[in-house]
Formats: C-alpha cells, structure tokens, sequence
C-alpha cells in the first residue's frame, strides 16, 4: 500500500506597514531633544544603517496591523474568513495582557476559528507557522491563519532621563512596526520541508521588555526596552553557525537550492555580520531593515510578502529566525 506523506504549506501571504514614516535623523532628533543629549549628526543611521521606518499612529495597535495582513492574505487566497479553523496570533507584542490579541484580530475580522496567541520574542510568527502546520498534521485544524503584528516603537525610550538610560534603550532605536500574516494549510506537493530549532535560554536576561508580567505588574520604567544589541549578537554567532550546518546535512541543500533565504534582521552592519559568517549569497537576500527598521516577528512575513510574487511552484525559500531568550529557528518552504 502507498502511503502518501501529508504536506502543509503556505498558500497565501498578506503584510500591513502603517502609514507614518520617520527617518533616523527625525527619530534623533526627538530623543536628543527630550534628554538635552548632544548626539553627532547621523548617528542613529551611522551606527545601524537604518534610513527610515514606520511608526503606528495612535488608534493604530498590533491587532490594526494583523488585522491588515490578515484581510490581505485571505484576499489573495480568495478565502472568506469563515473558511479558518485555527487562528494564531503570533507575536512579541499584543494589544492588551488579556485576553488573546488573537480574540480582537477575530472579533474584527469575523471569523468563528479556535483563537489563541504564541509568543517567543522576533522568533514568534515562526513559531505560530510551525504551530499551525503541527496541528493540521494532528488532525487538530484544516485550514489556519497565523497573524502578526509588531508595534515595538512603544517600546523604544524617547526620552531617555540621561547618557546610562540613553545607552540601555539603544537597541530599541532600531524598531519599526509592521503586520504579517499567511494561510497555512494542506498541499498537494512542496510546502513546509523542514524546520529546525536552537535555543540558548541561559541568555534570557540579555535584551528585553521587563514590564507587563508578574515580575514587574506596572510602572512605565519597565515597559522599555532594554538590551545590549552586542550581546545578543555574539549570542547569535556562536550558536547560529551549528543550527545552518545541521539543515544542510539533513536536507541535503546548499544556498544554491534556495531562490530566497530571508533572515530577521536587527542593523544592517548585523546583516552583513551574518553573511560574512554563514556566506550566503547577499543576493539572495531581501534586505528590509534598510528601510523599516529592526520589526520583530514581523520581519520575514513582510519579506516573504515583498518577494511572494515572483517566486514559483517547485522555489524554495529558507527562512532564518533570531529571537530574544535566546532562540535560533529555520524553515525550509517549498511553492505548491
């Protein structure tokens, strides 16, 4: 008897930017006027390569923002939202601490899916994709929407109290914000090949939001980033190598095999850090944060919208997650 191996895949993509642009210089400016700090000009730009990136209005939340990329990609899938089943907001940021995000994504878009929300820091919309494919594998759903939005500017310490406070908010200067989302389900060939995980968790406390858990309930002082962005990077680089060179062995495929590998991306000088390390073809990036800033889990859902349109059935498309806690996570698709 043939037995056929069941195959999951990405069917549809959708991504949402808001409509305020702010470049560098303007973000400086504000955050050396709000301190009384005399920064050099250009130096937010000099020191991460980022030229501009979105900013949420106010009204504009991260359920505004996966709620954009949701209508987008069921559009695109030609999908009414009563045709899901599973709904999986997956994100570093949320709208509120209860319920689910995933319930005020729903309640707008109109769905009747089981709902819920999945977090783990930049490495969360991977993390939700694998989730949904694990459970269509499980019989547990048919058809998922996994959704993200990311508003880390209100996260980012526009007046900082002096140079200390000004230096352990740095990294947060990177942020932009963004939504994405796709559909996740089954496939008749191609889909998700392979996924594999790196997870380093003694290094928890090197970069993060302390605020809104039971360790720190309130208090705007805990409700900023903090992080050292060196840190986290020599993290990456000491466990990142292990992780590309266990999917090559197992899956047989060198950066030749890829049409696309899009990477989460923090600076541009970090970027380039990453290809000189792994040597992946630059080309065969799509770099974003040039333009958008450093945009969380939302990062490689907006590249895999930017280039969805010309990829084929039979393309693959590596997908490189780096996220806070510290995790390293992989996907390996294939176009149906």
């Amino acid at each position: 008897m043939d037995l056929q191996i069941p195959r999951v895949g990405i069917t549809s993509v959708g991504a949402c930017l808001p409509a305020r642009v702010l470049t560098s210089q303007q973000l400086q400016d504000e955050v050396a006027g709000g301190t009384g700090l005399r920064l050099p000009d250009g130096m937010f730009e000099k020191a991460t390569g980022i030229r501009t990136r979105h900013f949420a209005a106010d009204g504009e939340y991260a359920s505004t923002l996966a709620l954009g990329a949701a209508r987008q990609a069921l559009d695109g899938a030609g999908l009414d939202p009563l045709d899901l089943d599973l709904l999986v907001f997956a994100s570093a940021t949320r709208d509120v601490c209860e319920p689910a995000t995933a319930h005020l994504v729903q309640a707008e878009l109109g769905s009747r899916a089981h709902a819920f929300d999945l977090s783990n820091a930049c490495n969360s919309f991977l993390n939700g994709i694998d989730t949904a494919r694990a459970m269509i594998l499980a019989g547990r759903a048919r058809r998922a929407l996994v959704v993200t939005g990311e508003t880390p500017s209100r996260a980012m310490r526009r007046d900082p109290g002096g140079l200390a406070e000004f230096r352990a908010g740095f990294a947060g200067y990177t942020f932009g914000d963004a939504g994405a989302a796709v559909v996740v389900e089954a496939v008749e060939r191609g889909g998700i090949l392979d996924v594999e995980t790196e997870t380093a968790s003694e290094h928890w406390a090197v970069g993060g939001i302390p605020g809104g858990g039971s360790r720190h309930p309130r208090g705007d002082e805990y409700s900023y980033f903090r992080g050292g962005g060196k840190e986290l990077r020599g993290v990456f680089e000491r466990i990142g190598g292990a992780i590309l060179g266990r999917v090559a062995a197992r899956t047989g495929l060198g950066w030749d095999a890829y049409a696309r590998v899009l990477v989460h991306q923090v600076t541009l000088p970090y970027l380039e850090r990453f290809v000189e390390l792994t040597g992946v073809p630059a080309e065969k990036l799509v770099v974003t944060v040039d333009s958008l800033g450093n945009l969380a889990s939302a990062t490689i859902g907006v590249q895999l919208e930017r280039i969805r349109s010309e990829l084929r059935t039979g393309d693959r498309v590596l997908m490189v997650g780096l996220g806070g806690g510290v995790s390293l996570m992989t996907m390996v698709w294939e176009v149906s």
